[in-house]
């Protein structure tokens, strides 16, 4: 076996993303040990292959930690708190973090880090669960350029293409300009289908032309079974998004740059979970707009791809 199948990794944070990145190490061959705060998402991987520990502190001596949390303040629990990463004071050589955080927190957080000896990656994705099984996840990462060069291949084996960006939080910055889009092209999306279902076109049939068109895309055809068939189990919330906005707009500030079409996206979005959509899709825009324009969806039960499989 290659000397990154051998080595021992952790894992902390085995929710919706989590739990189907470390699938992947673990299909491969790779030695995974998995911690979540919710102990039975991290006990459904044991079929895999993982082993369950009681506590991230248990991970402290692996080669190797990934952790992929919701927020800043998750992450800064699992790494320093009472039963934290680093709760004994040393931790693992290396650390790669997947997290969407605020690029002035992860900075923070990567000298704590760094002050305890260990190495630290941010490695961002763009992708949800479905889009890693389909093996098309992809990954951006800044940090120590040979901390990235150690561990591409594992990073690789998570997702079809990796790119670094440079030194220091870069990549932070890169996933959120990336989900800042994410959400404007949703509630883009979500207008034109409802003003062409207003016209008396199908949902389906609109988003079939849309997809084979030169403004298809990867993101386009995996959102259209919700679009049509009104499917909502969550792959990302409005309230994540929300976050992710706030990141955006934040960092907008900081850098002089203005986004009047983000800003104005980010007050829909904040609407929506001002309604109470905090556990569904943030397809869900859809079903806002409609009702902006005065039409009621009901679910077209037609049988569309969602590109990935």
């Amino acid at each position: 076996m290659s000397q990154e199948t051998q080595a021992r990794i952790g894992w902390i944070g085995a929710g919706r993303m989590g739990a189907a990145m470390a699938r992947r190490l673990l299909a491969a061959g790779h030695d995974v040990a998995v911690y979540n705060r919710t102990r039975a998402k991290a006990e459904a991987l044991v079929a895999d292959g993982a082993t369950v520990v009681d506590r991230p502190a248990d991970l402290a001596d692996r080669d190797v930690v990934y952790t992929m949390v919701s927020t800043g303040a998750d992450l800064h629990a699992v790494l320093f708190g009472e039963d934290g990463l680093f709760a004994a004071g040393a931790g693992p050589r290396l650390l790669v973090d997947s997290s969407t955080v605020d690029p002035d927190e992860g900075e923070a957080i990567r000298a704590e880090v760094t002050a305890r000896g260990t190495q630290m990656l941010a490695a961002p994705v763009s992708g949800n669960a479905k889009v890693i099984d389909a093996g098309r996840l992809t990954i951006v990462t800044s940090g120590p350029r040979p901390v990235h060069d150690e561990v591409e291949a594992q990073l690789r084996t998570i997702g079809r293409a990796v790119t670094y960006v440079g030194e220091g939080e870069r990549a932070r910055l890169v996933k959120i300009c990336h989900n800042l889009f994410l959400g404007v092209v949703t509630q883009s999306l979500a207008e034109i289908t409802v003003l062409a279902q207003k016209g008396g076109i199908s949902r389906a049939d609109f988003l079939a032309f849309l997809n084979d068109s030169v403004l298809g895309s990867t993101f386009t055809k995996y959102k259209t079974p919700a679009f049509v068939n009104l499917d909502l189990t969550p792959t990302f919330t409005p309230v994540l998004l929300r976050k992710d906005f706030d990141l955006g707009l934040a960092a907008g500030r900081r850098l002089d740059a203005p986004m009047p079409v983000a800003a104005l996206v980010h007050q829909l979005v904040s609407a929506a979970v001002g309604e109470g959509h905090v556990s569904e899709d943030f397809a869900v825009l859809l079903e806002l707009q409609a009702r902006a324009a005065g039409l009621t969806l009901e679910p077209e039960d037609a049988a569309v791809s969602d590109g990935l499989t």
